[in-house]
């Protein structure tokens, strides 16, 4: 097939990740966030990657790899961002509830704006750092691409977390020392290699919890 449009690469990797077609509700508020977020990097510089294709497999497709490790409740997108990945997955996932964390104004009036053009209400955009974000309830499972290193983001999420905390860490190329250089504090559950349709690179999901 060819991939001559965005829509028609959304279409396969959608099938190739879920195993389904995408519902009419999830493609339209999928697109409309990618012409919404192409709008406004004109002006608020949120995303280096401006080819629609490119943000089609490295923003809606790779956020979407992680969907069978996030079980349903709360989930906190730390250093969301332009809202990646918690704003795809708030899409298909409606049972989640999603705050998307990050210390920059501009990305939060992004999302706020993305909150009502899309009709999501399962999202709430926050402008706060992780290490001082203390919400009540806390969240069932914090996660964060690309963070800078697996131990500065645990520690960064250690005032979170609880017995029943999930800490998912999206990574590229996984460096075995960053795994080495975690604290005794952190358990480590689970490594797995995630595939985006589309794309060669390196993607792993590193799932952490306190050690008990």
């Amino acid at each position: 097939m060819d991939r001559e449009t965005p829509e028609e690469w959304l279409d396969e990797g959608g099938r190739a990740l879920l195993g389904r077609d995408f519902e009419a509700t999830e493609r339209e508020r999928l697109l409309a966030y990618l012409d919404l977020l192409g709008r406004w990097n004109r002006t608020y510089n949120l995303t280096a990657i401006t080819d629609p294709l490119e943000q089609v497999s490295r923003h809606l497709l790779d956020s979407l790899t992680v969907l069978k490790f996030v079980d349903a409740g709360r989930l906190l997108d730390a250093g969301t961002g332009a809202g990646l990945p918690g704003v795809p997955l708030s899409i298909i996932r409606p049972d989640l509830e999603v705050t998307l964390l990050d210390s920059a104004g501009k990305k939060i009036r992004f999302l706020n704006q993305v909150r009502r053009q899309l009709g999501l209400a399962n999202i709430r955009p926050v402008q706060a750092r992780l290490e001082s974000y203390r919400p009540d309830p806390p969240p069932d499972t914090v996660i964060s691409r690309a963070f800078a290193s697996l131990a500065d983001f645990a520690a960064a999420a250690r005032g979170l977390m609880t017995a029943n905390t999930r800490l998912l860490a999206m990574k590229g190329r996984l460096d075995k020392t960053e795994l080495a250089a975690l604290p005794d504090w952190v358990r480590l559950d689970a490594v797995e290699r995630l595939a985006v349709p589309g794309l060669q690179a390196e993607r792993h999901l590193v799932i952490m919890s306190l050690r008990s």
